[in-house]
């Protein structure tokens, strides 16, 4: 497997800085240390398929890893939190406008074991509910649901593939 090029990274750099400028994020204003997260980016991707966050460990397997994948479920509550998320690739306007400097913040995502029991529990406890005309999906990353046969495609808020939707309702 070969390193991404300079021209690779700093391709994925502009579209990421211009689809999350479009979307209300912001990348960490040192570009050099955003670099370095998205060469992680480029070479996870490489390796296993998927934008796997670069600063998490991932199985390979990607629907255990879909909750680490760039972004993350996590990136918004770490976001409203702390001012930036895990990696730091997206923080606050704060941050980005250098007022305040990133710092690095807890791990959010909960061992293997505790997500696996979480999600059966919360399927046990499902809520009866009328029959809809549609389902109702929601993109895990932000929280949009729309009433559909199926999720779209893109999230048209965030941009993360369908795979990342759920059926809420």
């Amino acid at each position: 497997m070969s390193e991404p090029t300079r021209e690779q990274i700093d391709r994925l750099h502009l579209r990421l800085k211009s689809e999350a400028e479009a979307a209300g994020y912001h990348l960490h204003p040192d570009i050099e240390f955003t670099k370095g997260l998205i060469k992680g980016l480029l070479i996870n991707e490489a390796r296993y398929g998927y934008w796997n966050c670069p600063c998490r460990l991932a199985t390979g397997d990607k629907t255990q890893d879909l909750d680490i994948i760039c972004p993350c479920d996590y990136r918004d509550p770490d976001l409203n939190q702390y001012g930036a998320c895990y990696c730091a690739l997206y923080v606050s306007a704060e941050i980005a406008n250098g007022k305040k400097e990133a710092r690095p913040i807890p791990e959010r995502r909960l061992p293997k074991e505790v997500r696996e029991k979480m999600k059966e529990e919360a399927e046990k406890k499902k809520l009866a509910v009328p029959e809809l005309p549609l389902p109702v999906w929601r993109c895990q990353v932000c929280g949009y649901l729309c009433a559909r046969e199926e999720p779209p495609e893109v999230c048209p808020i965030c941009k993360v593939p369908k795979e990342r939707f759920e059926r809420f309702i």
